[in-house]
């Protein structure tokens, strides 16, 4: 049997479900300020898995995807301890945006500093108080804003840890992605705690499709690592493609974009993609691929400017089965009506449709 779990001088004793609130600095108007941490603490000891989201405070679908997570009754039968943190950048979250208040991306500031700028501070008292803790972290992010990503799994593959709990997520592409100075990751991985990345969907939207993928996902890592004993109740999934690197295609020139392919899709090296034209259409750009690959990321706005990056495209080594691993992977999730919004079947109100959704082409 395990023993108490303290986090923030509160004790969660075996078996039980608390929410803590970790108080962090006030806001100037005097208000307080708290970010929630759900934990979820088995009778029987095992791994500390910490899932958070909204870093980012403008990326959201991680807010839902921990929201379904911690009403799953699954949970009750849990061996070790979930940390359940769907809001790290409050700041950023209240204001919509990305950043904190001093307009750093707290993404850059791991592990943080207790006297440090505001966003020092906010990484320093996560990283101390709940990723410390932890003995594996997923950590939930999407496309910045007016972009959008394919599900997908961003991890540092050389960690045989990392890797596994990425194999294991099942989302239908991974890529090697290497650590940055400041991140989540580098400072988790210097401690000594493997943590991939989700991504899926855009900022300030929830898409349903990475909803349900994402949820999906840390269940089967939570499988993976032991900690649910139940038996996934769908077939075995094709193994991920992999990626070993990826690149951006760039706007040419200014204009207004009318892009030709969606996310998941194949590309060939020298395909053309899309168009930039001006208003008139007097003169065009044609959007070309350098080399084949898979679309992972895409532009959502039609309006761009000379650099600005348009697709994100893995390099797999088989773009083609890569697309058809996409399309299963989308119909598998289309039926999963255990990972819906567990309210919905309250209310009502239909599911919305599971799916990559068909953007209409920028006009």
């Amino acid at each position: 049997m395990s023993l108490a779990f303290e986090i923030g001088g509160v004790e969660v004793p075996p078996g039980a479900s608390r929410t803590i609130d970790l108080k962090i600095p006030k806001l100037y108007t005097h208000t307080d300020v708290c970010m929630p941490v759900r934990v979820v603490h088995g009778r029987r000891e095992g791994p500390v898995l910490l899932v958070c989201a909204a870093i980012h405070g403008d990326e959201i679908n991680g807010v839902e995807i921990i929201r379904r997570l911690t009403s799953m009754s699954v949970l009750n039968r849990i061996r070790g301890t979930l940390l359940a943190v769907p809001v790290v950048n409050v700041y950023g979250f209240i204001d919509k945006s990305r950043y904190l208040p001093d307009r750093r991306d707290l993404n850059r500031f791991f592990p943080g500093s207790e006297r440090g700028s505001l966003t020092a501070r906010l990484a320093d008292r996560f990283f101390t108080e709940v990723l410390g803790r932890a003995t594996h972290g997923i950590d939930l992010h999407t496309a910045a804003n007016h972009r959008s990503n394919l599900p997908q799994i961003r991890a540092f593959v050389d960690d045989p840890e990392a890797d596994r709990m990425a194999v294991a997520f099942g989302a239908p592409v991974i890529l090697n992605s290497e650590l940055r100075q400041g991140s989540l990751r580098l400072a988790a991985r210097k401690a000594g705690i493997p943590v991939i990345v989700y991504e899926a969907g855009e900022a300030l939207r929830f898409e349903e499709f990475a909803i349900r993928a994402g949820v999906k996902g840390v269940l089967a890592v939570m499988r993976d690592l032991g900690m649910l004993l139940e038996r996934e109740r769908q077939g075995r999934r094709p193994k991920p493609a992999r990626a070993a690197s990826s690149y951006w295609i760039r706007a040419a020139s200014s204009g207004i974009l009318r892009l030709h392919r969606s996310l998941g899709a194949h590309v060939e090296a020298g395909e053309m993609l899309g168009i930039i034209s001006d208003p008139f259409g007097e003169s065009e750009e044609p959007v070309v691929a350098p080399s084949a690959g898979l679309v992972v990321g895409r532009v959502d706005l039609p309006l761009v400017n000379e650099g600005e990056a348009l697709l994100h495209v893995a390099r797999v080594r088989d773009p083609t089965e890569a697309e058809e691993r996409v399309d299963s992977y989308q119909a598998e999730l289309a039926g999963a009506s255990e990972l819906a919004d567990p309210t919905e079947a309250d209310s009502g109100e239909p599911n919305p449709e599971a799916g990559i959704p068909d953007r209409p082409e920028p006009r």
